[in-house]
């Protein structure tokens, strides 16, 4: 990885990259990017299908390599890209990573766990507050998502 970017919107371009090679692996498109000091930590994508792995969501992915490569499951003072809302799942994982900030693009207005469904970005019982910035090249990221279900029906 290594890979040095400046910007939100240039870390979500890259995001955007990660869920175009999802969608090529037959998954739905959405990419996460863990970044910490300006530089990628680590990346993800969904393969809950190729991994047979309801967990395998990008955000996930991402967690699990960036706990690897830090040696300790506490990514502090990191920030995570991902192009869609996380869900429910997503959203405690990145609670109990102690991630500090998040940046999706597209909103999920069915299972958005940090504004749309429910709030948990703002939830008191959760360990953990994380900072967060919605809509960043929503409509690239919701564009991704809306032809992938069109070529699936």
């Amino acid at each position: 990885m290594g890979v040095n970017v400046t910007g939100d919107e240039a870390w979500m371009r890259y995001a955007i990259r990660l869920a175009q090679h999802a969608e090529q692996q037959g998954e739905v498109p959405v990419g996460a990017v863990l970044v910490k000091e300006n530089r990628c930590i680590a990346e993800g994508w969904n393969a809950s299908i190729s991994l047979h792995d309801p967990s395998a969501h990008a955000e996930i992915v991402a967690l699990r390599s960036a706990g690897v490569a830090l040696g300790n499951y506490r990514l502090i003072d990191t920030t995570l890209y991902v192009t869609l809302e996380p869900c429910v799942m997503c959203m405690g994982a990145l609670s109990q990573a102690r991630v500090n900030r998040l940046v999706f693009g597209a909103t999920d207005p069915k299972r958005g766990a940090v504004c749309s469904a429910l709030a948990l970005a703002d939830a008191r019982f959760l360990n953990h507050q994380i900072t967060w910035q919605g809509g960043i090249l929503a409509d690239e990221c919701a564009a991704l998502l809306k032809d992938f279900f069109r070529a699936k029906r």
